[in-house]
């Protein structure tokens, strides 16, 4: 009797060390506006979901998708906010940016020459097909 009460406390202290690991949490944050408010707003949401499932012992990967208008966000000597971009993707490993291949296509075409993006954002072909994929990945949708 006394080593099936053993084996079945030490089955269950197993059982429920599974749930002291936390939960992985999955977000995509939308950008489609050359507005510093919303780009702020969308790195803002990024780094007070992290710091918040930190606290409770969970973690969180996110992914901030730029497109339209909102690519400027990522376009080299031109993004107001290329210096936050910098350092969050220095101090948040779960952090990811991802660029509208079309749009920096469209950028490219209609300035007639390169429109170099900053190195860390990952060129997609399509933001809005990228937007999908996530979602379909379980990925929540945040748009600031």
């Amino acid at each position: 009797m006394k080593k099936l009460i053993t084996s079945l406390c030490v089955a269950i202290a197993m059982g429920t060390s599974a749930f002291a690991e936390g939960v992985k949490h999955y977000v995509a944050i939308h950008v489609d506006q050359n507005d510093l408010k919303v780009m702020n707003m969308a790195l803002n949401n990024a780094v007070n979901v992290t710091k918040y499932y930190e606290t409770v012992g969970d973690t969180v990967e996110i992914e901030l998708v730029a497109y339209g208008p909102g690519l400027n966000m990522f376009v080299q000597g031109k993004s107001p906010v290329a210096d936050r971009i910098s350092v969050l993707s220095l101090q948040l490993d779960n952090l990811s940016f991802s660029a509208c291949g079309n749009t920096h296509r469209k950028m490219i075409e209609k300035t007639g020459g390169d429109v170099p993006l900053m190195s860390e954002a990952t060129v997609v072909p399509s933001g809005v097909v990228r937007l999908i994929e996530l979602q379909e990945q379980g990925y929540a949708y945040v748009r600031p």
